[in-house]
């Protein structure tokens, strides 16, 4: 499962499957909690993270949907993605 991006401890990565179920979503990890994010409504579909990191995550997300939904479409036609640049 590739990473896509890294910041302030977070770190996104996507898998690489082909034929994928929807929605489009990311796997999200900091410190000791690990979650999967919707890309389409950024909502938080399992797991748990601190509050002010799934924030960002959302944040970051908002940013860079075109790229999010790009990436999804390379993985499940069983592409690496790409990186995306960090929230700032």
């Amino acid at each position: 499962m590739p990473t896509i991006s890294m910041f302030y401890g977070i770190i996104v990565r996507m898998y690489c499957s082909p034929n994928e179920h929807n929605p489009p979503l990311i796997q999200v990890y900091y410190q000791e909690y690990s979650s999967t994010v919707s890309i389409p409504d950024r909502e938080l579909l399992s797991g748990e993270i601190p509050a002010k990191k799934l924030r960002l995550v959302q944040a970051w997300i908002e940013l860079h949907s075109d790229e999010l939904i790009a990436n999804w479409k390379l993985v499940t036609d069983g592409e690496l993605p790409f990186k995306i640049e960090p929230l700032r």
